[in-house]
């Protein structure tokens, strides 16, 4: 680790480093930038985040962090800038939110498992909101975010009102249905609205199986990268380019990448 005051000196410091970068006189680069323009960068930076946990690049991870928590200041200094709030009333809020929502913890509530703190959440947060005008049960979940993070809320959303499978048995049934449909597909509309399908389903059965998708995609992808390098390797070292290869081979070598754990 390296050497640092405390988290909220640090913090602070921070704090003062931004409003320095986009006060006048400060760098044009960071002057220059609006909500929208930071939005990318955001989405990098949670990415990667996620790459140094998935590498186990605890360094890595330290500095992800810090250019991580950097996005929540940049957006609450051009808030504070435009007098619509600080990062003390986005920390405030924060603070708040967790102990009302963890009656367990902080109050006399009563959850003894995951699912019951989710449950109770979920009450917690529909009281909190209170009896504005009806919305669909859906509307809460932002589309702007990856696909199957986004299926995986509303698949636990419609769960959540009792519109769900009773058996696991059912959602490998169900996923054999899509297969076979996709299966039977003539145009590339119907391919893409059946895979479509077998995508959601898939989403489900991850739901009955408590995995993450998008953790559990990321680390398949992660495998593959590792598994082709692999293969690439071993025909480099064979004194091949992909060109001289041929399928068998390729998965031959696949094959001993496997054994080996990689």
């Amino acid at each position: 680790m390296s050497e640092s005051g405390s988290p909220g000196a640090e913090f602070s410091r921070l704090v003062e480093i931004m409003a320095r970068l986009r006060a006048p006189g400060g760098c044009p680069w960071d002057r220059e930038q609006t909500f929208d323009s930071i939005k990318k960068h955001t989405l990098e930076e949670t990415y990667e985040v996620l790459d140094a946990i998935d590498a186990r690049d605890w360094s890595g991870l330290e500095e992800e962090l810090g250019d991580y928590v950097l996005q929540a200041v940049f957006y609450a200094q051009m808030a504070e800038e435009a007098k619509l709030f600080d990062i003390a009333d986005s920390l405030h809020a924060i603070n708040e939110k967790l102990i009302r929502r963890h009656p367990h913890i902080f109050g006399d509530g009563d959850a003894k498992t995951s699912d019951e703190v989710l449950k109770k959440w979920d009450e917690i947060k529909a009281a909190e909101k209170g009896p504005a005008k009806p919305k669909a049960l859906l509307d809460g979940i932002s589309r702007a975010q990856p696909a199957l993070t986004e299926a995986a809320q509303i698949a636990r959303k419609a769960a959540g009102v009792g519109f769900d499978w009773d058996r696991i048995e059912q959602v490998y049934d169900k996923l054999d249905e899509e297969v076979a449909e996709l299966r039977a597909t003539q145009t590339d509309a119907e391919r893409e609205d059946e895979l479509g399908d077998l995508l959601f389903v898939a989403v489900n059965l991850a739901r009955f199986l408590k995995v993450d998708p998008e953790q559990a995609l990321r680390k398949a992808n992660a495998k593959f990268r590792k598994r082709f390098g692999s293969v690439e390797q071993q025909l480099r070292s064979a004194g091949k380019e992909w060109s001289d290869s041929n399928i068998d081979e390729m998965e031959a070598f696949w094959q001993i990448a496997k054994k080996a754990g990689i």
